[in-house]
Formats: structure tokens, C-alpha cells, sequence
């Protein structure tokens, strides 16, 4: 059995039974027999069944809310949002999707179709537990495939009655959940489907593009990110200071657009660094039930030990602490703030997914924009500044790019470099999930 622990004191929440590699077979098989009929529906058909599920979570919002809280540490409100979101804006994503997978006249007899792919895993993280599944399963499911959801082993709980309550509508084997570790994930990719579409690790990633090339699996992954923030003299300081430290601190930092570095120029520094620690000082940590907190806990040890090792890293090699240490106990990470890093700590080059505000300062503009690019990672990015800042952004070597806002929007979720391959989001995004199919008359 897959035990469910909490984050704060260990305790355990629950448990499910692990879908061992050698199950994985059996469970592909049922998702194959079961999308011949799935696919079978027309588009209206799937969409009208879908929606009817999604519906059928509000009874089951309550309890989610809770499971995230507790699972991942995740504050009741924040929760409370992924859920409500998820649930609430699924008729509208369902419309979405399916107006972007109808058919296409493109004259002369030419008509362009999105047809099923097949049996879709999906492989979801930690971090956003029931939105970041949502985003992979709702365009899988409505065009025609059936879907494996394997959740992270550390919030197996939310995944399990998320797909128990979908499944009390949708037809069976249509959608299937997968508990697990690496190894389940390994043998699910592995397995004989037709699609991987992932949110993790470089290395994962790395992994599973390696073993689906044997059989040219379609693959749509988000593969996290270290996302820069040039502030420039002409910022508006204020706002570039409340963006900073939200973006920081948000869900305890253990987000893939999270701002891990910013690069401030040194005429406006000061005045900057002193208002980001006035801001930060104000976050309190605590459990998600606990009143005023903003901050929880990081997940895990394994990632707050890593956490801990790049502060200490930064420590060694001469960084600054504004507003914090360099040592926390498990499983809370305080609001910290370090100025003068370098490109050679860790701090810099790697994702840190704690609630860190990374400050470096610069005097040429050339020069935030080079260390920007500089790394293997190119999810998000974004710009503050007044006159020049759009020809900065222009420049920078992310897939999503905010000016004086945050990256992303209403646009594709799209990772450039090593954070992504394939996206999702939008309609070309839901076409992904799709084999396209030109049909000449």
C-alpha cells in the first residue's frame, strides 16, 4: 500500500494500493478496450459526459479542499481555489476544447480532422495536484482518448477521489488512476500507449522522451523551470516589489513560474532590497488551518534538505542575507531574502522551490539579460520597467515572457529550452492530444 503522509507532523492520512509494474499491462489493456466506445461518441457526445463529471465534483469539493491541505500543506484558501477553479471552469475548457477539435473546411474538398490518439498517460506533480492533472486530462479525455492518471506518490489521496468521483459518470475504463512510484511511472511510459504527457523533473523528462522514442510515443511535457525577473531603473519599484515576493512566496515557493532569480539595477537596489524585506517580513509560516498563514510547509525533507543546501551553498560563497538563515528545521522554510548572488552558486543555476527571494544586482542592461539566459530552463520570465522594458522581454529566452506582470496568461502554457516540450492550453495546445487527419473529397 501507498501510505499518505502529512507533511507537518507525519502522521498518516490514508493509504491506496500501489499499481505495481506488473499491473501496468492489465490497466493499458482496460484503457484500450474502453476507448474503442469512447472514441466512438461523437465530439458533442464525449463533451456532454465530461461536463456531466466535472459537475459531479462539487459534492466532493469540500473533501478535496481538505486532502490538498493536508497532502501537500497547502493553506485552506489556496486550496480551496485550485478546486473551485477546476470545478467552475470546466464547462467553459470543455466548450473550449471542443470547439478547437471540430472539424475544419479548408476548401476545395479539403477538411482537416482531430482524431483520437489512443490510451494517454498522464503524470502529475505534487505541487498543484488537482489543477496541473486537470490541464492534461480534460483535452485528453475530450478528444477521444482514454486516460491513465499517475499521480506523485505524495498526494495520492486527492488523485484517488478525484477519479473515484469522475468515474461515478464516466463510462468505465475511460479513466484510470495509477498509484505509485518512479517505478509505476517507468512501466506506464513503457507501456504500450500512445502519448505521454508530463509535468516533473529535467530529469524525468529526460527519461521518458529516452524511453518513448522506441515507439515514437507523442510526448506534451512541462519540465519545471528557473525563472529570472529583470527589474530596471525605470520600474516601478513598488509593484516590482510585490510581484517579487508574491511570486517568491507563493505555495511556499514550490511553483514551476516561481521568480528564482532577480536581477535589479544597482541605481534602484537599495531602495528595492529594503522594500522586499519590509514585504517578506510581513509572510507568516504555519500549518494550513492556522490563521494568517501564507507560508507552508515544503513538502518533503528530501526537497527541503535541497532548499537548504543551496542557501548554505550561497552562504559559503558570499551572499548576503537580508532576512533570514542559511538552517531551517524541516518542514517549514522561513521567508528568506539573499542579495550578491552569483552565477556560480546554486542558488542561480539550479530550481529551488522554496520560499527564497534571489537578488542580484546589475549595471548594464546587457549584462541581467545574459545571465537571464543563461540556463538550461526557459518556462517564464518577466520584465518591470517603464521605456525599453518590451525591447528587454524581446530579448529574454523563455516561453512565456510578462511585462510589468507575471508570466503566462491567456495564452499556451509553453516551456522554451529544457523546460518543455510540446505544450498545452489554447487551442493548439488541445490539438496536441489529437492526431491530425487531412481529408481530401
Amino acid at each position: 500500500m501507498l501510505v499518505s503522509y502529512d507533511p507537518i507532523n507525519r502522521i498518516a492520512l490514508g493509504e491506496v494500493p500501489i499499481t505495481t509494474a506488473e499491473k501496468i499491462p492489465a490497466v493499458v489493456k482496460q484503457a484500450k478496450h474502453a476507448q474503442k466506445a469512447w472514441a466512438a461518441l461523437s465530439l458533442s457526445e464525449r463533451q456532454q459526459k465530461v461536463t456531466l463529471a466535472y459537475q459531479h465534483l462539487v459534492k466532493a469539493q469540500e473533501a478535496l479542499t481538505l486532502l490538498i491541505s493536508k497532502e501537500m500543506g497547502k493553506d485552506y484558501r489556496r486550496a480551496s481555489y485550485e478546486v473551485g477553479g477546476t470545478i467552475q471552469n470546466s464547462d467553459y475548457f470543455c466548450q473550449e476544447i471542443a470547439r478547437a477539435l471540430a472539424p475544419e473546411s479548408k476548401g476545395h474538398g479539403v477538411e482537416l480532422q482531430y482524431r483520437p490518439l489512443g490510451v494517454v498517460a498522464v503524470i502529475s506533480p505534487w505541487n498543484y495536484p488537482l489543477a496541473m492533472a486537470n490541464n492534461l486530462l480534460l483535452p485528453a479525455l475530450m478528444a477521444g482518448n482514454c486516460v491513465v492518471l499517475k499521480p506523485s506518490e505524495e498526494t495520492p489521496l486527492v488523485a484517488d477521489l478525484f477519479v473515484k468521483t469522475l468515474n461515478e459518470v464516466l463510462p468505465e475504463g475511460v479513466l484510470q488512476v495509477a498509484h505509485g512510484d518512479a517505478v509505476t511511472g517507468k512501466a506506464l511510459v513503457n507501456a504500450d500507449i500512445n502519448m505521454v504527457a508530463f509535468t516533473g523533473s529535467l530529469a524525468a523528462g529526460k527519461h521518458i522522451m529516452a524511453s518513448a522514442a522506441s515507439s515514437l510515443k507523442r510526448l506534451v511535457m512541462e519540465l519545471g523551470g528557473n525563472d529570472p525577473m529583470i527589474v530596471m531603473a525605470s520600474a516601478d519599484i513598488d509593484e516590482a516589489v510585490q510581484f517579487a515576493v508574491a511570486s517568491s512566496f507563493e505555495n511556499a515557493g514550490q511553483m514551476c513560474t516561481s521568480t528564482e532569480r532577480v536581477y535589479v539595477d544597482v541605481r534602484v537596489a537599495d531602495e528595492f532590497e529594503q522594500k522586499v524585506v519590509a514585504l517578506a517580513s510581513r509572510y507568516r509560516v504555519g500549518a494550513w488551518d492556522q490563521n494568517n498563514v501564507n507560508i507552508g510547509p515544503i513538502v518533503n525533507q528530501k526537497q527541503h534538505l535541497s532548499v537548504i543546501n543551496q542557501l548554505k551553498d550561497a552562504e559559503a560563497k558570499g551572499a548576503r542575507f537580508l532576512l533570514g538563515t542559511a538552517n531551517y528545521e524541516p518542514p517549514f522554510i522561513q521567508p528568506t531574502v539573499v542579495a550578491d548572488i552569483t552565477p556560480d552558486m546554486c542558488l542561480e543555476r539550479d530550481e529551488t522551490f522554496g520560499p527564497i527571494v534571489a537578488i542580484s544586482r546589475y549595471k548594464q542592461i546587457s549584462e541581467a539579460i545574459e545571465r537571464a539566459n543563461t540556463s538550461p530552463y526557459g518556462l517564464g520570465a518577466t520584465v518591470f520597467g517603464g521605456e525599453g522594458a518590451a525591447a528587454v522581454a524581446e530579448q529574454m529566452e523563455a516561453g512565456m515572457v510578462g511585462v510589468n506582470q507575471g508570466a503566462g496568461g491567456a495564452g499556451p502554457w509553453v516551456g522554451a529550452k529544457q523546460s518543455g516540450f510540446g505544450f498545452h492550453g489554447t487551442a493548439a495546445g488541445h490539438r496536441q492530444f489529437a492526431q491530425v487527419r487531412v481529408i481530401s473529397k
